[in-house]
């Protein structure tokens, strides 16, 4: 199926104002939770960390399917996302954050505000610690900061343990001890954790749902996350685009998807979903590396992207990517609010 993202129109001011992050309410329960057994619980929980602490991939790994983005590149993620783990004893909504850093743009104090408001306002905050990267001054500042959120109940996970050795491991579930002693935070719990192969994923998910309120499910059973699909194929789009490329162009790429319906005409059996979505950068010279030699770095994003939108939608489709230049942007404060921050 053709992709069609050799469109390079300049600076096009036209936004779509609805373009927004979920906020934070819960979901009200309906007709699919007459039936709870007893002692089911439900809530939320939310991943913080320092940015590329294996946040995201957690999320997909306790979700089971892919519902957040990830990447190596640091401030993947820009929305906050719900993941939504179904279990016999209970359900648990998985809030996925950007990482807590220290601001150099309108954007970046947007996404930590954005942080600090999730915070209080879940049930369960879980610290992620990397266990192939020392304690530092980062993960410090951020459970300073979360000792500022009362009720809420902490736990702490050290995340990517597939790459460490057991000795390594000991070492810093006793750091991750020692900084909550300094800081006087009480952990819950502290899970050592492996997203990747899958260890230990099954027992934070009965901690984390064992530390739930009662209640009836808040989402019926079979959804995994309550984004929008246009979200969901913008995110996609995102992660494509951030693969290969210099280390400060990631913060400079938003996705808008303006367009996003199945194509009319076409057979029950034979179905075709359109696709057209403009890629963000701030200058001409970001344009011409998203875009590559006779536009086959373009080509290659929607190709990816494409494949991995028919993967989370079970749909063919048809993706149109244009590029365009929204200048400095990530300053911006009425840019920001129309590209959904």
């Amino acid at each position: 199926m053709a992709d069609h993202p050799e469109h390079d129109d300049e600076h096009d001011d036209e936004f779509d104002d609805d373009f927004a992050p979920a906020d934070l309410a819960a979901a009200e329960a309906t007709g699919f939770a007459l039936d709870v057994p007893e002692g089911y619980r439900s809530g939320f929980a939310c991943f913080v960390g320092r940015p590329n602490a294996g946040k995201s991939t957690l999320t997909n790994a306790l979700v089971g399917q892919k519902v957040a983005i990830t990447s190596s590149r640091p401030q993947t993620t820009r929305t906050v996302v719900r993941g939504i783990v179904h279990r016999e004893d209970g359900q648990l909504v998985l809030v996925d954050t950007p990482g807590l850093h220290k601001p150099r743009t309108l954007l970046g104090e947007r996404l930590n505000d954005l942080v600090k408001t999730t915070w209080a306002e879940v049930d369960v905050v879980a610290v992620c610690f990397p266990a192939d990267e020392k304690i530092g001054p980062g993960d410090r500042f951020i459970v300073n900061e979360l000792a500022k959120v009362r009720r809420t109940v902490r736990i702490a996970v050290a995340t990517k343990t597939d790459l460490v050795t057991p000795e390594r491991l000991g070492e810093h579930l006793l750091a991750i001890q020692a900084l909550g002693a300094d800081t006087g935070t009480e952990w819950a719990g502290i899970v050592p954790v492996s997203a990747v192969s899958g260890d230990q994923v099954d027992l934070l998910a009965q901690l984390l749902v064992g530390m739930m309120p009662p209640g009836p499910p808040l989402y019926p059973e079979g959804d995994l996350t309550d984004a929008p699909e246009e979200i969901l194929a913008a995110e996609l789009i995102r992660e494509a685009a951030l693969e290969g490329v210099r280390d400060e162009l990631p913060h400079s790429i938003a996705v808008v998807v303006e367009e996003m319906a199945l194509r009319e005409g076409r057979p029950a059996d034979r179905p075709l979903l359109d696709i057209h979505a403009n890629l963000f950068v701030e200058r001409s010279s970001q344009k011409g590396i998203v875009i590559g030699h006779k536009g086959s770095r373009l080509r290659e994003v929607g190709t990816n992207a494409r494949k991995q939108i028919e993967a989370m939608l079970g749909t063919p489709v048809y993706l149109d990517l244009h590029v365009k230049i929204a200048k400095d942007w990530q300053r911006d404060p009425r840019q920001l609010r129309r590209l959904g921050f």
